[in-house]
């Protein structure tokens, strides 16, 4: 059992948070995870930031392209999470684009996720197919999970082949549009949390896009294991100290 299916099973309404490595400062990434780490945050989502997230919304975006400014770079990620293991052991995982991935090279960035401690990625913009077919064998090799997104409009078939090829759990978009925050969601996205559920999937289900408050969390965790926040967060740490932090997960737990 991995470290990410450890946590799943131990805990219940997991709560996991997404941060732009590099924002708001280049040197604050791992003060930042020891924070979340210290406050109740069940999985942490590191973004790799990227000059085109096509499925970000204007705040992750505003942040990526910050981070970026600041100089953030896949080497400099790495380097700043090498002794991240000794003071957080909850789950870790990136979140980017494939673009960066591959140039950097892809045996040498999963190699970089198990020296450091990674423990999955989410690529939003790398086909299953392709995953399946090219990637999976070295994914396997090095330990990393890969976790896969749903929307809506995912057919029964393709959330079962995704389900059969996944380890960690299944990230389920809330809406069929980029990120950002709703203050609750619609009957239709509560119908779809319901659909899900009810498919009795072996992976767990976190749900993402659109939690931002009390309420959008406690929807989420009706149904599915956890939810993922993050433009909201983002909005948070622009605006506030990472000592505030206590302050935005009591908000929300």
């Amino acid at each position: 059992m991995n470290r990410i299916q450890q946590q799943l099973s131990a805990k219940n309404k997991i709560l996991s948070i997404y941060f732009t490595a590099g924002f708001t400062k280049l040197n604050g990434t791992k003060s930042l995870i020891e924070e979340l780490a210290r406050n109740k945050v069940d999985i942490i989502e590191i973004g790799l930031p990227f000059s085109d997230p096509l499925a970000d919304g204007p705040t992750i975006q505003s942040s990526s392209m910050q981070a970026l400014q600041n100089g953030m770079t896949t080497t400099l990620l790495f380097e700043q999470l090498k002794d991240i293991r000794n003071t957080v052991d909850i789950p870790l995982i990136i979140m980017g684009y494939f673009n960066p991935m591959l140039q950097f090279g892809i045996e040498n960035f999963l190699k970089a996720c198990r020296q450091t401690g990674i423990d999955g990625l989410i690529i939003p913009d790398l086909p299953l197919e392709i995953y399946l077919s090219d990637y999976k064998k070295l994914f396997d090799s090095y330990g990393i999970q890969m976790i896969f997104l749903i929307t809506p409009q995912t057919s029964e078939e393709r959330i079962r082949l995704i389900d059969d090829n996944s380890n960690a759990f299944i990230y389920m978009v809330s809406s069929a549009g980029i990120t950002g925050s709703k203050d609750q969601f619609e009957e239709n996205q509560l119908q779809y949390f319901e659909r899900i559920a009810r498919m009795n999937l072996k992976n767990q289900q976190l749900i993402g896009f659109g939690i931002s408050n009390k309420i959008t969390f406690q929807q989420a965790v009706k149904h599915q294991k956890g939810a993922i926040i993050g433009s909201s967060f983002i909005q948070f740490i622009s605006k506030n100290k990472i000592s505030d932090i206590k302050n935005f997960i009591n908000n929300i737990l």
